[in-house]
């Protein structure tokens, strides 16, 4: 009799144990970002993007140009003008802009996305989502002490056309051109050109990469992310398994400098998954 009492009791035991052992796993999982690969992105599973350098659409655009103007419409899109006036070291800085109330997703793609923020009154490069205040679309100026230092045309919220950059005595600096917030010195590279099935897009400006860079598998699912700044990588460039675009599964985190030119940083591995997802390293530097 005691020894079958012993037997209920050890197996009672065991049953406990391994039901807090499954318990302290699926919480590790769910406080443990690196855990399981398997992300959530807005980038995975997905077509690669569509470069729009369409020549005689800009010419098309011009001819409505003046038309529309008076009457606050954009690229077919009514929009509301805006005001913004700060104060920094005895300077006035005014922005004068356009924006839309249409709820559009911007393009994942594009790592500057500009809205206007009504609660704290500010114009915003992050954080934007679908009912959280209004992207801009339309021209763009923004003067000190009443002189024109920058102005531009923004594309729901990406920047678009050409962009200039003044001195404080309205003299030009710099000139650049976008498309849809893509920079036009960007480098794109196809698989197969008469398809527009896109290899990588190195995103350049002013001569320098800048932005965010991607490479995708021939399926079109992407294959590495990562960010550029002044010619540099930084921060977290991310690799993907080849899912046949069903969903995304990290291969490998490279930590790179978080920003340009720091000095005797290495770029180290910091994390790698199987093609299950299931972590395999980890490196916390």
């Amino acid at each position: 009799m005691q020894k079958i009492s012993f037997l209920f009791l050890f197996s009672f035991l065991i049953c406990t144990w391994s039901f807090a052992q499954k318990k302290s796993d699926e919480n590790s999982r769910t406080t443990d970002p690196d855990s399981i690969g398997t992300v959530n992105s807005a980038l995975l599973p997905t077509t690669m993007p569509l470069l729009l350098f369409d020549e005689e659409k800009e010419k098309e655009e011009k001819k409505e140009k003046k038309k529309k103007a008076r009457k606050n419409i954009w690229f077919g899109v009514k929009t509301r003008r805006g005001v913004l006036v700060d104060e920094f070291r005895g300077q006035e800085i005014v922005q004068l802009f356009n924006f839309t109330d249409a709820e559009i997703q911007p393009d994942p793609y594009i790592r500057d996305v500009y809205w206007y923020d009504p609660g704290d009154k500010e114009i915003k490069t992050t954080g934007y989502s679908k009912g959280q205040g209004y992207l801009l679309h339309g021209p763009y100026e923004r003067l000190l002490n009443e002189v024109v230092v920058e102005s531009g045309m923004f594309y729901y919220g990406t920047k678009h056309k050409t962009w200039m950059l003044f001195d404080s005595k309205n003299v030009l600096q710099d000139k650049d051109h976008f498309s849809e917030g893509w920079p036009t010195e960007s480098r794109v590279s196809y698989y197969e050109r008469e398809s527009q099935t896109i290899e990588q897009i190195t995103p350049v400006q002013y001569g320098l990469e800048e932005g965010n860079y991607y490479y995708f598998y021939p399926n079109g699912q992407v294959a590495v992310t990562g960010e550029y700044q002044y010619g540099e990588k930084v921060g977290l460039w991310t690799e993907y398994w080849n899912t046949g675009n069903t969903k995304a599964i990290r291969k490998r985190e490279i930590q790179y400098q978080e920003e340009a030119y720091t000095k005797n940083f290495r770029p180290y591995i910091r994390a790698e998954w199987d093609q299950d997802g299931n972590l395999v390293y980890r490196n916390d530097g």
